[in-house]
């Protein structure tokens, strides 16, 4: 475990080992969370004592966010590897089909999420409840989760939001893993384009969805705070 700023990161030398810590040799689902770690979000935590330890109470925190990696290599002096979230998810899906291990998805407009539930459920996913993320109170969801029992409950609805709905849920109901994906449901279902092989090659992706979405432009500053940092050894 290493730390930037005071917030945790798991430092994976690849993304497998991130899978081996979610799922057992046996297949098994190891219960706890999943944060995803970028430079936005370290940033936030410095503001937000909530944000910081939902950050530092969760079982992994890998490193999604190409500042975060370098970061840390800087101070481990290791090579280290860029976790994707909206890869890892679906990875993590993937390996859950062999044992038929209970999912349910969280999050985005219904139309999206039945999308992902058809392609999921394709490939042999065991979807066993879904709920779009436009429901009226948390206590509705949770109530929902109780329910079915789920293995594995996967959030998206941007950050914090996410990450304090999963905090809410298992207060409920701590017996499955949890991880939030922001918008990784619009990507699954064909609503939004993820960057193309050459700018994920060259880490360019933050560049490629604020060309996309110039309204992301305002939150891109937190990228520059931390790189700031970053050169004068702060973090």
């Amino acid at each position: 475990m290493a730390t930037l700023a005071g917030v945790k990161v798991v430092p994976f030398v690849n993304k497998q080992q991130a899978i081996d810590s979610i799922i057992s040799v046996d297949g098994e689902v190891l219960p706890g969370v999943a944060v995803a770690v970028n430079p936005e979000k370290v940033m936030k935590a410095q503001q937000d004592p909530e944000t910081l330890e939902i950050i530092n109470t969760a079982s992994i925190q890998y490193a999604d966010g190409i500042g975060v990696v370098k970061a840390l290599e800087k101070k481990l002096g290791v090579k280290l590897q860029r976790v994707a979230g909206c890869e890892l998810w679906l990875d993590v899906l993937e390996h859950s089909i062999k044992t038929a291990q209970p999912v349910m998805l969280i999050g985005a407009r219904q139309h999206v999420i039945e999308r992902c539930v058809d392609k999921l459920k394709s490939k042999g996913v065991n979807i066993v409840a879904y709920e779009n993320g436009f429901f009226p109170e948390p206590q509705s969801v949770i109530n929902t989760v109780c329910r079915v029992q789920p293995k594995i409950v996967i959030v998206a609805q941007g950050s914090p939001r996410q990450e304090k709905l999963i905090k809410e849920i298992r207060n409920a109901y701590p017996n499955a893993f949890f991880m939030g994906v922001g918008g990784s449901f619009d990507v699954l279902a064909g609503e939004v384009e993820r960057a193309p092989e050459l700018w994920q090659k060259f880490h360019l992706e933050w560049l490629y969805r604020t060309v996309k979405e110039p309204k992301r432009l305002f939150r891109q500053k937190n990228l520059f705070k931390f790189a700031w940092l970053a050169i004068r050894g702060k973090l």
